[in-house]
């Protein structure tokens, strides 16, 4: 009989390039939360009443302790740390996503030069501000993008592109990292 062995998406990535450094963060379990048609508010309420979260409003996320709801799309949010609160099924639905994802942390000084070479959205402060949630593509795959600090960026992809993630965001750190050390010799 096989004997299989769990291993992490991006296989415990840890890359520095220049100021930008690229690690695997534990994925832990994620649920796509669709609340029924005209039922968000009692949704909002039941994860309020559970978590201390409210729905996120397009293009946000909330989070306490370490429980996050982020927006994902239209009627639908990514709730990452905890299981739902019993109930929540009759009003929303409920589909376990924990072993779907790779769930990547670019931060350092250069991380929005680095993600800006890979993703077709304006990642200044600006607009996008820290509790930003944006589903975009970064190089060629489907992406959610979270902005978790000033220079600081969750990025959650398939598990089944995790390779192909690692290795574009590698590749820009490396250019980007070129790049200061030519401008400043």
């Amino acid at each position: 009989m096989a004997n299989l062995t769990a291993t992490a998406p991006a296989r415990g990535t840890d890359i520095t390039h220049g100021a930008a450094r690229l690690q695997e963060l534990p994925m832990g379990t994620i649920w796509a939360v669709m609340p029924f048609r005209g039922k968000t508010g009692a949704v909002s309420s039941a994860l309020e009443e559970a978590f201390g979260l409210s729905w996120p409003g397009p293009g946000a996320f909330t989070e306490t302790g370490d429980t996050r709801l982020a927006w994902s799309g239209r009627a639908q949010a990514m709730l990452m740390g905890p299981t739902p609160p019993g109930g929540l099924s009759d009003i929303a639905g409920l589909s376990d996503q924990s072993d779907a994802w790779t769930h990547l942390a670019l931060s350092g000084a250069a991380s929005t030069q680095v993600l800006s070479r890979l993703v077709p959205v304006d990642l200044s402060l600006a607009a996008c501000p820290v509790g930003t949630s944006l589903r975009t593509s970064l190089g060629h795959m489907s992406a959610m993008v979270l902005r978790t600090g000033s220079d600081r960026f969750e990025l959650l992809a398939f598990r089944s592109m995790a390779g192909t993630m690692v290795h574009e965001l590698d590749r820009a750190m490396r250019m980007v990292a070129a790049r200061a050390a030519r401008d400043a010799g």
